[in-house]
């Protein structure tokens, strides 16, 4: 069992609240995209620990597009020497539409395509294969080396979902890594602090994909 620190009400500047964490053994911390952007907060915790896992709860992909998303996941990958947990969320349509001036449509396919659509994108940085990612919802077709930065040496980070609904949940066993979801069957490998109203369960995920984050075999699992 790995215990997490949820960082609900800590502003902008998480570098003391990420060094307590990580003094005082917890496995990772969690940022949120309510008042702060959540990539911000775990740069900035990154360059303060060097241990815990650094995750986000959530980002929310819709009001972006997945090559800004890749970017920014990349630099965090790379600061925090592969630590990032990349932590996706659609939000709901109003949000989406009327707060960020952003399309709605389709949010399963639009977010399966989203990660797949990340995934050529740090692949051809990764192995400098051509980038020809082409969709119903996006199309990436453009990479030089001017904008290229190249392989990270830790990999593209740890992608999660929120799984809400049977539908994105399918999508995020499908091309995430692992499932924050609500459902207390799944064994849980990671869970926030007691004190937090949030609980957070996680589904093993279906291959090694997420390197040095993947959850423990099920004989170190607590139950």
């Amino acid at each position: 069992m790995k215990i997490d620190a949820l960082f609900t009400a800590t502003g902008i500047d998480t570098r003391a609240d990420a060094a307590n964490a990580e003094a005082a053994g917890y496995s990772g911390i969690w940022t949120s995209e309510t008042k702060h952007d959540p990539f911000l907060a775990v740069a900035l915790a990154a360059v303060e620990t060097d241990r815990i896992g650094l995750g986000t709860s959530l980002v929310i992909a819709f009001a972006r597009n997945p090559m800004s998303t890749a970017v920014q996941a990349n630099d965090v990958q790379l600061l925090s020497n592969g630590r990032l947990l990349l932590g996706l969320g659609s939000q709901i349509k109003p949000h989406i539409t009327r707060r960020f001036s952003m399309p709605w449509s389709h949010p399963a396919p639009r977010m399966r395509e989203f990660i797949l659509a990340m995934r050529a994108i740090w692949d051809c940085w990764n192995t400098g294969s051509k980038l020809d990612f082409r969709g119903d919802f996006y199309t990436h077709t453009l990479m030089t080396p001017f904008f290229n930065p190249g392989p990270n040496p830790y990999g593209p980070p740890a992608v999660l979902l929120a799984g809400v609904g049977e539908v994105m949940t399918a999508v995020a066993a499908e091309v995430a890594c692992t499932v924050p979801s609500q459902v207390e069957a799944v064994t849980a490998t990671r869970s926030v602090l007691p004190t937090s109203p949030l609980a957070t369960t996680y589904v093993e995920p279906l291959s090694p994909a997420m390197g040095p984050h993947a959850p423990p075999p099920a004989s170190q699992r607590s139950h």
